[in-house]
């Protein structure tokens, strides 16, 4: 599986968001409208009474939706060959200001990713979540979409270099939907999920005012999502977070790699 990839030429992704105010309450009146239009969808799911702004805010509904949500993070990472074995290289994008993060990231993008013939990008739902929200709030903020993400209008096959492990593991079968922790716990690799899930993340961001733990949390699942394609491929864990760098400035250059 996935034989002919050169994994040192992927990068992969993930995001965390937010709701785009820390209640409905603090929201501008014209979106708290649109935000009750979607909220009549939403309370169907759930099996008891609940008021828009607990849908809002308390079930962290409103940041899986670009437009009612934000970016907060986006960590990536590489693998590369050494001399002492395969490690993973990992960095945060986070800031309080999302066009600044997304600014930075797509800088990463235009000059090291940017060839749809040699680079690839790798998430777990990435291209039902994270892809379409990050190019979503990309235009949100007036800034220009990267090469590789410049995707509107482009056929299946001419984004193949968008790797989905979820998507990946379905083998075709399109009602499968498998959680990223399941995969890594059948695979074996390990995963130290010590601290927070994704439910918290707004939580974190809003009362606790605490980016770096964001990030730290959003890398382990770049290093699980890496691990995860180096399985599919039939390679060997990364088994010690040793081997895991994390890195200010991301230098994806060939003369880091051996």
């Amino acid at each position: 599986m996935l034989n002919h990839l050169d994994i040192s030429q992927v990068l992969f992704l993930d995001i965390e968001t937010v709701s785009g105010y820390p209640s409905l309450k603090e929201a501008p009146e014209d979106l708290k409208h649109h935000w009750a239009h979607k909220a009549k969808s939403l309370l169907k799911i759930y099996d008891r009474d609940l008021e828009e702004d607990e849908i809002y805010s308390s079930y962290e509904r409103a940041g899986i939706y670009a437009e009612f949500g934000r970016i907060v993070c986006i960590s990536v990472g590489f693998v590369m060959r050494t001399k002492e074995g395969w490690k993973i290289r990992v960095k945060s994008y986070a800031n309080r200001d999302e066009k600044i993060l997304l600014q930075e990231f797509s800088e990463l993008l235009n000059q090291y990713y940017n060839n749809p013939n040699k680079h690839y990008i790798c998430g777990h739902n990435i291209k039902e979540f994270d892809v379409p929200y990050i190019c979503r709030r990309i235009l949100l903020n007036g800034l220009k979409l990267p090469h590789l993400l410049n995707i509107p209008g482009k056929k299946p096959w001419e984004l193949k270099y968008l790797l989905d492990t979820m998507t990946l593991w379905s083998f075709g079968d399109r009602k499968a939907f498998t959680k990223l922790s399941l995969l890594t716990h059948i695979f074996g690799i390990p995963t130290p999920k010590d601290d927070i899930d994704g439910s918290e993340v707004g939580r974190v961001f809003w009362e606790e005012d605490d980016l770096d733990r964001i990030a730290v949390y959003c890398e382990k699942d770049v290093i699980a999502t890496a691990q995860l394609l180096m399985k599919y491929r039939g390679m060997e864990n990364i088994p010690h977070l040793d081997q895991v760098q994390r890195a200010d400035v991301l230098n994806v250059s060939d003369e880091n790699k051996v």
